[in-house]
């Protein structure tokens, strides 16, 4: 295949691929092999018939439609590598005309990344971000380290709010038992809000081996519109109490956890480790500022495809984070009584404002002409290597020539990230409002429509004197 750049006007990018007669007649051969039992001719088996009956019987080119695809499946990727176009939109194709035994040239439109110039990049003006650890920031994180190694303790005793009970259920809507309401040996923690409002507090009490009549309502807006808003009664029965035991934080807690012998060791430890997360914290939130100053300062149009792309790349990534609790972006709109429409709506700011700062970010490095080192990029793979448990070379065979260029691009927009970052004015911290401070402001904001209310209903009654 060659491929010939044409033309780029506004942001539309024209270029040919050029396929040899020899290409093509290869791509017949796999296309014949890949559908010829498809194509029934007399005399022969299924998927029997020679390539040239076939052809005869239907056609001379009745392999030319999946060759083609498949050309251009293949190399489509191969001509924007060389090319270093970074589209955004699916192509327009035009085909000269196919003969057997001849070459044929594509010729392809498409919309690609547009080239912003950005403007006043440097030297915006920031608040200094500043997360302070407290000591009751290092307890909770101890008690977080308890909790993951607790263990479940069987006990023989009533449930009590924040025990795990083992039960068997069956669910009712007047005497008909519905599907979906049954379960045996379900493991349920009283107090995780898991199951439908009400339920779980009134096991509290049950004993094991006891069995009782939990009655609840489905929730008006329930996904499933057989139940919604009807009453309905769960035969449980509970079989084992169980409650979690939290280890001592003692030295000997730590030695079994940590490197370290002491607890005092250790928490000095957990308070330097979070000293450090909140620095990151603290510096991701000020780049994002200093970004998000950089985008008010720059004003352009954003293309509706990126922003398209964007609302369907956030709606797969919720319906990834939703697929870990059970359910999928469908069950939740359901849930909540809303569609796919009105939900894209909903992500639309988000899309923008994501798109806008990659267009940012990509018109900063085009103005400092930044680039990828190798350095860059092996440093990315030994990354991944790490977290993938896997060999370098190894996970660089794996992600091939496209994934490469997409973390090359990735380490471009995080170097002129670093480059707007570098040249913010950070001012002054904000100061940080105490309770008495945030609760006296509440209170104002409270009384203010009351005050208001007053004061326009006394100049009334002074009017009318």
């Amino acid at each position: 295949m060659k491929t010939t750049f044409i033309s780029k006007e506004k942001n539309t990018v024209k270029f040919t691929m050029e396929f040899t007669a020899e290409e093509f007649e290869a791509a017949q051969i796999k296309a014949y092999q890949a559908t010829k039992d498809q194509f029934p001719v007399d005399g022969f088996r299924k998927g029997k018939a020679p390539r040239k009956l076939i052809e005869a019987k239907y056609g001379e080119g009745v392999f030319f439609g999946d060759a083609v695809d498949s050309m251009f499946s293949e190399n489509y990727e191969a001509a924007l590598l060389e090319l270093k176009l970074d589209v955004i939109d699916r192509p327009n194709v035009d085909f000269t005309e196919l003969k057997k035994g001849q070459g044929f040239t594509v010729t392809v439109a498409v919309e690609v990344f547009p080239t912003v110039e950005v403007k006043n990049y440097k030297g915006v003006k920031i608040e200094k971000v500043e997360n302070v650890v407290t000591d009751a920031d290092v307890e909770k994180e101890l008690e977080n380290l308890r909790k993951r190694n607790a263990r479940m303790v069987d006990v023989d005793r009533a449930v009590e709010n924040g025990d795990t009970v083992i039960l068997d259920y069956k669910g009712f809507v007047g005497d008909n038992q519905f599907q979906g309401g049954t379960a045996e040996g379900q493991s349920l923690k009283i107090g995780s809000g898991t199951f439908i409002p009400g339920f779980e507090e009134q096991l509290i009490g049950v004993k094991p081996g006891e069995s009782k009549d939990v009655v609840v309502t489905f929730p008006e807006e329930y996904h499933a519109d057989d139940l919604a808003g009807k009453e309905a009664t769960f035969k449980c029965t509970v079989h084992q109490v169980k409650f979690e035991e939290l280890p001592e934080l003692d030295d000997e807690f730590v030695k079994d956890i940590s490197e370290f012998d002491t607890l005092d060791e250790f928490k000095a430890d957990k308070k330097k480790e979070l000293e450090k997360a909140a620095e990151a914290r603290a510096v991701n939130e000020m780049k994002n500022k200093a970004l998000e100053a950089v985008c008010e300062a720059n004003e352009f149009d954003v293309p509706q495809v990126m922003i398209e792309n964007e609302i369907d790349a956030i709606a797969q990534d919720f319906n990834q984070q939703l697929s870990y609790q059970g359910m999928n972006l469908e069950m939740y709109l359901g849930f909540i009584q809303k569609d796919y429409a009105a939900f894209k709506e909903e992500m639309r700011p988000q899309a923008e404002r994501n798109v806008k700062s990659r267009l940012v970010l990509f018109g900063v490095a085009e103005a400092e002409n930044l680039t990828a080192t190798q350095e860059d990029v092996d440093k990315e793979i030994e990354l991944m290597a790490m977290q993938y448990q896997m060999e370098a070379a190894k996970v660089k065979e794996l992600l091939g020539p496209e994934n490469m260029a997409a973390i090359q691009k990735d380490v471009r927009l995080r170097n002129a990230m670093d480059i707007i970052y570098s040249n913010a004015k950070i001012g002054k911290a904000a100061k940080a409002k105490t309770e008495k401070a945030e609760k006296a402001e509440k209170t104002e904001k409270a009384e203010k429509p009351a005050k208001t209310a007053k004061a326009k209903t006394a100049k009334t009654a002074k009017e009318k004197k």
